[in-house]
């Protein structure tokens, strides 16, 4: 499912284009998956040389949307980008045209760590499993999570 981003959204921090998600219990959200492909509507000039995560309004609009939708991660698609894209907003990273996006390693590992803790907490409130799906997502991004991860998880008070 595709959802344009308009310039005037950006601009305004409008959610409105999420709000059917918002709207839909939290138990249907984390069974749809990665399904939800966010495009932007963002000119920049043809000698403008950042991309879209280096434009302040985006950025603020995707770190408003991830503030009030700590679930999105989960819903954006992972093969065609989305999830990458809206990862780079949040998390310092480079990117070359030759090597792709990187991003900080140390800047990575703090917001997967923290979103995992966090989606893995609210799945739990709906009596979901989403590990499988967390790891999943982990992974799409370049990072391994260690085996012992969601053991330590069970075993905190």
């Amino acid at each position: 499912m595709s959802v344009l981003v308009s310039q005037e959204g950006i601009r305004r921090l409008d959610l409105t284009p999420l709000q059917d998600w918002l709207h839909t219990p939290l138990s249907e959200r984390l069974a749809a998956g990665p399904v939800l492909e966010l495009r932007y509507d963002w000119p920049r000039d043809g000698d403008d040389p950042r991309e879209l995560s280096e434009c302040p309004e985006p950025r603020l609009w995707a770190l408003r949307a991830d503030g009030r939708c700590p679930w999105l991660p989960l819903l954006l698609e992972r093969q065609g980008g989305s999830l990458a894209q809206h990862v780079a907003m949040l998390v310092p990273h480079t990117f070359s045209r030759s090597e792709g996006l990187r991003f900080d390693p140390q800047a990575l590992e703090l917001w997967i760590t923290h979103r995992l803790i966090l989606l893995d907490t609210l799945a739990r409130s709906e009596r979901a499993s989403q590990r499988g799906n967390l790891t999943l997502m982990a992974q799409s991004l370049g990072y391994e999570l260690d085996p012992g991860f969601w053991q330590l998880l069970d075993q905190a008070p």
